[in-house]
């Protein structure tokens, strides 16, 4: 059986000087975290991770290209079928420890009744897509995967935009498998997004998106 982190801790003569160093360190993050949610702006791309506030620099085209495509199939086919709600971005999801954006999130039906127009903060939702850019690749592939993965998110896709890839992972018990890794001439199909399913091309290049949008509005 695994050996928790917090039983790797109780096994260390010095596991309340840890733990004291360690609750210092997470109330610092707490007076800074409350800070953030009073200064950022919403013009601003920006997150709050292990008690850093980063904020983002504009993206690439590709990027851009890849994260709207994929926002407006998905949020089309999830309004029709009235299977919840989708966020784009600027949506601001609260964990534990940390505050997201993601390029695209999905919240299921219950979830999404509970949320009202003024709304700024939102739990974990079932679905995360994230765009790779450059600046963000090692925190999409670490913190977010792991930070994802611990609160829950039933299915997680990385899209590498230059690459023209997707990466599609589910939860399996309480650790992320790689279901697939799906490159341009095939079938992308969601797992908690019943139905859903888009030749990946419709993400990367605007006439097959059109024709997908079509397909799902038929």
């Amino acid at each position: 059986m695994k050996t928790s982190i917090a039983e790797k801790i109780l096994a260390r003569p010095d596991a309340r000087l840890i733990v004291d160093e360690v609750s210092q360190v997470l109330e610092a993050e707490r007076r800074l975290r409350r800070q953030f949610y009073e200064t950022v702006r919403e013009d601003q791309k920006a997150e709050f991770i292990n008690g850093e506030i980063i904020v983002h620099s504009p993206v690439k085209k590709r990027h851009d290209t890849a994260s709207g495509n994929l926002f407006i199939l998905l949020k089309t086919f999830v309004a029709k079928h009235q299977l919840g709600h989708v966020g784009h971005e600027k949506l601001m999801i609260s964990l534990t420890r940390n505050d997201y954006e993601p390029d695209v999130c999905f919240f299921n039906k219950e979830k999404a009744a509970a949320f009202d127009e003024d709304q700024t903060i939102f739990p974990t939702p079932d679905l995360i897509i994230e765009v790779l850019s450059p600046g963000t690749r090692d925190r999409d592939y670490g913190v977010k995967l792991e930070d994802y993965e611990a609160h829950g998110t039933t299915e997680y896709w990385i899209i590498d935009p230059k690459a023209r890839i997707l990466e599609q992972r589910v939860l399996d018990g309480e650790q992320y498998r790689l279901k697939a890794t799906i490159e341009i001439d095939h079938t992308l199909e969601s797992v908690v997004v019943p139905g859903f399913s888009i030749p990946l091309r419709a993400v990367f290049e605007e006439e097959a998106h059109l024709r997908a949008l079509a397909d799902i509005l038929r």
